[in-house]
């Protein structure tokens, strides 16, 4: 997992949009007021094209599902979401709603929060560690528990797009794939863009879901 954050909008003089979504004015304020620490961050009042929603909740319930499949419906605004819990049978649905980043509220720091929203700007994943093992076990068990069914894809993904996706779901970002396969970063940035879009995957981390469920990784 990476420390500190990622410079790259400052030093392009770019600002990140960001909209946070908080269920009461406590959460709002404490995640903006930690967001505006970060002046590579522009804080806005309502979502857009290249928008970053960062959504803030305690216990993740009906209603945040609710209001996450609405900002996928949205296709808008990247998300990420800060909550204090995430049960097993959860985090397929948050990832598969386009959720790319996702931080514990404990550890919500203004650095951690503008990690995840930077990761989210550029299409990256940051998930936390415990996370990643845990979406890992939860799709490889409905791969196996879906493994004798006729009609599973044996030829959908490119031995290149496996070889980027195995390393996406290592943690590792645009650069460290690169150097790690020996191709450019455009090439890496053109194989999870083609990968995506054919296949209708939201982000990253939905990219990683879906070669688990498929049995590529």
């Amino acid at each position: 997992m990476r420390t500190g954050t990622d410079t790259g909008a400052a030093a392009t003089g770019r600002r990140v949009p960001v909209t946070v979504l908080a269920r009461d004015p406590i959460s709002f304020e404490g995640a903006a007021g930690q967001l505006r620490r970060h002046p590579e961050i522009d804080l806005r009042e309502e979502s857009g094209p290249g928008t970053v929603a960062l959504l803030v909740e305690d216990a993740f319930d009906e209603a945040a599902l609710i209001r996450l499949r609405r900002l996928a419906r949205g296709e808008e605004a990247r998300t990420v979401l800060v909550v204090s819990t995430l049960r097993e049978n959860e985090l397929l649905d948050v990832v598969e709603c386009g959720v790319g980043a996702i931080v514990w509220r404990q550890e919500a720091t203004a650095d951690r929060l503008a990690r995840a929203v930077l990761a989210a700007a550029r299409g990256d994943g940051d998930l936390p560690a415990d996370l990643v093992g845990r979406l890992m076990s939860q799709v490889g068990s409905l791969h196996r528990g879906t493994s004798g069914r006729p009609g599973t894809p044996g030829t959908v993904l490119t031995p290149r797009e496996v070889d980027v996706l195995r390393l996406v779901s290592e943690g590792l970002d645009t650069g460290e794939i690169a150097r790690k396969l020996s191709y450019s970063e455009r090439t890496v940035k053109n194989v999870m863009h083609g990968l995506t879009k054919r296949l209708h995957l939201r982000n990253r981390a939905h990219a990683v879901a879906y070669a688990l469920r498929e049995g590529y990784l």
